[in-house]
């Protein structure tokens, strides 16, 4: 009878604690040909990525081994045959999955934070490329299997952020030497007047680069009609889209376009943000909760995670342009290097 128990209980504990694989099968090919190689650096404090309840299951993610510095660079050299000359580093900074109660849903969360950036090395020499610091949700309403959702989106994040580092846009002339590449934010942050100042210049900001650097565009004016509205960018003295543009400053404020019409950059001593949500930034998602894109000029680190509930109205005005905004606001912290959205919620 004892072993009866014993032999229910193992299998009751066995069904409970399940395993899922973070799979890196995507192709990551430099289609140009340009990189030599990959190098990547684990600089995780926690290694663990964590364990999260799925249905009646508690779900531990984990890559496919733990050498997990080995799984991404043969993963590398197994899709990219044609080598070139860049050295390109990838350093994962945090992966966690966990579940959170939000104070303004009934129901809790299901979350992956995910940060990492990348760099081009020349000379002994590391040149910052961009970086993906973010919040990853599923929808409790749609998501079935969140460990197999996060799975697989944590997957595809990291392939198109690497297939985006093949091809740099070098965000900053300072180099990070090889002993101090765990401090680049550090080095990356000093010396940008937009952090330093207390009056912004007041012009055209037609990337974050230039904002931080309180450059503005003067080939670029704003164009209003009668009630003091944006209208129009015009560059050269010719109409074009406003998504040339990163933001505007007037008046010593800053503002920034969103799908549901201009917000105001604030600044606070954790650095520059817009009042917002996940829904009045980003379109709706049909996949399940998250929607991963490019903004702030296709920066690299602009890569995106966003839940959406794509049943909300509040989405179905941002995407038709009626102005409909969501209620669930909070403060949406701009990355200092790239300028992207950082959502903390």
């Amino acid at each position: 009878m004892k072993k009866l128990f014993f032999f229910l209980l193992l299998s009751v504990l066995w069904s409970a604690q399940k395993t899922e694989i973070i799979e890196l099968k995507e192709n990551i090919k430099d289609r140009k040909g340009l990189t030599k190689s990959l190098t990547f650096i684990d600089n995780r404090s926690d290694k663990a990525i964590g364990t999260i309840p799925d249905k009646k299951d508690s779900v531990t993610l984990k890559f496919a081994s733990d050498d997990v510095k080995g799984l991404f660079e043969k993963w590398f050299t197994e899709d990219n045959k044609v080598r070139g000359n860049n050295d390109i580093v990838l350093m994962l900074e945090d992966l966690k999955v966990y579940e959170e109660q939000d104070s303004n849903r009934p129901f809790p969360y299901i979350k992956a934070r995910v940060k990492m950036s990348s760099f081009i090395k020349r000379n002994g020499r590391y040149y910052f490329i961009g970086r993906y610091d973010n919040v990853i949700v599923t929808n409790p309403k749609i998501t079935v299997h969140p460990s197999i959702f996060l799975a697989g989106k944590i997957s595809d994040l990291m392939a198109e952020f690497i297939k985006a580092s093949y091809y740099p846009y070098i965000v900053a002339n300072y180099f990070i030497p090889e002993n101090e590449i765990g401090r680049y934010n550090e080095y990356l942050n000093k010396d940008y007047s937009a952090f330093s100042t207390s009056v912004l210049k007041d012009g055209v900001y037609t990337n974050f680069q230039r904002f931080r650097s309180q450059e503005p565009n003067l080939d670029y004016f704003l164009k209003k009609n009668k009630k003091g509205k944006v209208v129009d960018l015009i560059h050269n003295g010719m109409e074009t889209s406003l998504s040339e543009m990163y933001c505007y400053v007037e008046n010593g404020k800053a503002y920034k376009l969103t799908p549901v019409g201009f917000e105001e950059i604030h600044k606070n001593d954790k650095g520059f943000y817009i009042y917002s949500s996940r829904t009045n930034l980003f379109v709706e998602s049909k996949t399940g909760g998250v929607f991963i894109g490019a903004v702030a000029g296709g920066l690299v680190g602009a890569l995106i995670g966003a839940a959406i509930d794509a049943s909300s109205n509040a989405n179905a005005g941002a995407m038709n342009g009626v102005g409909f905004k969501s209620t669930l606001e909070s403060n949406v912290y701009l990355d200092s290097l790239t300028g992207a959205y950082i959502f903390e919620n």
